[in-house]
């Protein structure tokens, strides 16, 4: 009887021992590092909201996990509460990199992005010298494909003048000479009517006939050409000097440190500022203390739908591809549990509400 009595009072002492551990699994509390990076993570005067925050409660919520945030300048602050194990989680706007996959794990992707170049409303890259921008313009291809319809257009009605004309005594074209000599005549004729600057008219009824409409012809080229060029010039002169990551070497350009653009930066020989925020480098670019903007496209592009619309513009396209991660410890059991809620909040429409919510066309 006294063994049984024990027994059972084994028994019971496990099964109390077992509901306290879940019990304590229930109410688990997690230190997720992160930063303030609209639209990621946006302080509300202490209420935090953002894209991250709200995809981290959507997970903290499937798993029963409370959640304390605690707060880095940057990423690799953040990285480092993660790595010295002052926090178990770190999220925000955290690029996922060979370097940093070394000493940290990360989750599947949470979101897929890349960089993205921000400059002021009138285009950025400072004043430019305009004897550069004509040669700029005279060479771009634009003209140069005009060019060589111009060539067409002279070339070709200079033969056609050139056979009416070779055999007329008082022709624009002088009787007897060779086809070599001849034919610069014509071209000159060519090219100047073209211009509507035309000297002399043919003599013969048919190449004169041919020249009226070659005049008409003239007139809607020249016509044409210029509202073209006109076109062209307003439109580089709105979008300025800065117009993609080709553009950038030898510009002033801005970013935070230790982020991934800041690295990328260096290696096209721009000239780096970095700044502890992002919203310093807003107020660098909207100063003129730099030309442009290199950051996250989709923190470049919130900004500039939001505080900064009017004032700055996204140029260009996504460059430089990257994928953003949740961080964990080295080892850390967490990674496989939030891959899996994930994973599921993908699936039951979740994660694709919150991105529209975000990241929508009118930006929120």
């Amino acid at each position: 009887m006294t063994r049984f009595l024990l027994a059972l009072a084994a028994v019971l002492m496990l099964a109390l021992s077992g509901a306290g551990s879940a019990s304590a699994q229930e109410t688990q509390k997690l230190k997720v590092a992160t930063r303030v990076l609209e639209p990621f993570v946006i302080d509300k005067k202490g209420e935090l909201t953002g894209f991250s925050v709200e995809l981290w409660r959507s997970i903290a919520e499937r798993l029963k996990i409370e959640t304390e945030f605690v707060f880095a300048n940057d990423v690799p602050s953040l990285l480092e509460l993660v790595k010295a194990r002052q926090a178990d989680v770190g999220i925000a706007a955290i690029s996922v990199t060979a370097e940093r996959d070394k000493v940290l794990d990360f989750s599947q992707p949470m979101m897929d992005s890349g960089l993205q170049i921000l400059v002021r409303g009138d285009g950025g890259g400072g004043p430019e010298n305009p004897l550069a921008g004509l040669l700029r313009a005279l060479f771009s291809k634009t003209a140069l494909i005009w060019l060589g319809i111009a060539a067409l257009l002279v070339i070709i009605p200079a033969h056609v003048v050139w056979w009416l004309e070779r055999r007329h005594p008082e022709g624009i074209v002088p009787p007897d000479l060779p086809y070599s000599s001849g034919i610069l005549h014509a071209l000159w004729w060519a090219a100047g009517t073209l211009a509507t600057q035309g000297e002399s008219m043919p003599r013969s009824w048919l190449a004169r006939l041919f020249a009226i409409l070659w005049m008409f012809v003239g007139v809607i080229f020249v016509a044409y050409y210029t509202a073209q060029l006109t076109a062209s010039l307003t439109v580089e002169q709105i979008q300025g000097a800065i117009k993609g990551p080709e553009d950038l070497p030898g510009k002033k350009v801005g970013t935070t440190k230790g982020s991934t653009s800041a690295a990328w930066l260096q290696e096209q020989r721009a000239q780096v500022k970095t700044y502890e925020k992002i919203a310093d480098a807003y107020a660098a670019l909207l100063n003129k203390d730099v030309d442009a903007v290199v950051f996250d496209s989709p923190v470049l592009l919130y900004y500039a739908n939001t505080e900064g619309k009017g004032r700055a513009q996204v140029v260009g396209t996504v460059f430089k591809k990257q994928d953003y991660g949740i961080v964990f410890q080295r080892g850390s059991d967490l990674r496989k549990r939030v891959d899996g809620a994930l994973l599921a909040i993908r699936e039951d429409g979740t994660y694709q509400a919150l991105h529209d919510k975000w990241f929508g066309v009118e930006g929120k």
